[in-house]
């Protein structure tokens, strides 16, 4: 049995990249994962199909995120299969144009439509579905801590995140759940086709002190480990999980 048995998780865009290797993670552990996706029914359907092969229990479900109703639209299609929640991963995300010349207002909402307002509501509408002693644990970024001018609609959108990743430990302290964000550098999924120039993926491995470009286990472990009881006393943190990428700077 995994430490996870008997919980529920629902991860968001767990359908491909770093959220599916979280939903992976969190089904090896014995939890039963609910794979939320935006349009890639395909990709979703695989990752339910892997956590299956492994032995786990998974089902997919579709909402699209950054619209109005979302949050109650996703715990809405959730309820279909289940009647409570333990762990709840904010990692469904989108990037944009960055610098602030080249954002236009449209853009802009996108961005925070997805990356900070879903989140928001997903989780005010889903706390009376999570039971008390469960995790909450949020995607942010690790552009929060350096700047970067190209990336600037999408850092200031994880850096809500991280805002209110703190404030809800402390809010929710008193029910025993924890809530902390996980800070990636670059992780070399499908929506980094450039990382295919062997140059440009040298540069992004020069970042970290490890010299390689971060893979999507290395985010999922550290959110197996905030999703477990060994994490119970670990709460309102933001573990940066780069590879230590821009200590020198």
């Amino acid at each position: 049995m995994g430490q996870l048995t008997g919980k529920t998780a629902l991860v968001t865009g767990g359908s491909r990249g770093i959220g599916r290797a979280i939903a992976l993670r969190l089904g090896a552990e014995g939890a039963r994962v609910a794979v939320h996706y935006g349009g890639n029914e395909a990709a979703a359907k695989e990752t339910v199909a892997l956590i299956e092969a492994a032995g786990g229990s998974a089902f997919a479900l579709r909402t699209e995120l950054g619209v109005p109703g979302d949050a109650e639209a996703l715990w809405r299609a959730f309820d279909a299969h289940a009647d409570g929640v333990d762990i709840l991963v904010n990692n469904a995300g989108v990037a944009g144009p960055g610098l602030i010349h080249e954002v236009t207002e449209a853009e802009y909402d996108r961005v925070f439509a997805v990356n900070a307002k879903a989140p928001f509501f997903i989780i005010q509408h889903g706390l009376d579905r999570l039971r008390d002693g469960g995790r909450i644990i949020n995607i942010s970024s690790g552009v929060t801590r350096v700047a970067f001018p190209g990336m600037t609609s999408y850092a200031a959108s994880k850096g809500a995140v991280e805002v209110l990743t703190l404030t809800l430990a402390q809010t929710l302290g008193a029910r025993g759940i924890t809530v902390n964000a996980v800070s990636p550098g670059t992780i070399e999924t499908d929506i980094h086709p450039w990382m295919a120039d062997p140059d440009a993926r040298a540069q992004a491995a020069a970042f970290s002190v490890f010299d390689r470009v971060g893979q999507p286990e290395d985010v999922a472990d550290v959110v197996g480990f905030l999703a477990s009881d060994g994490a119970r006393w670990v709460t309102g943190q933001n573990v940066d999980v780069s590879g230590g990428s821009g200590l020198g700077l």
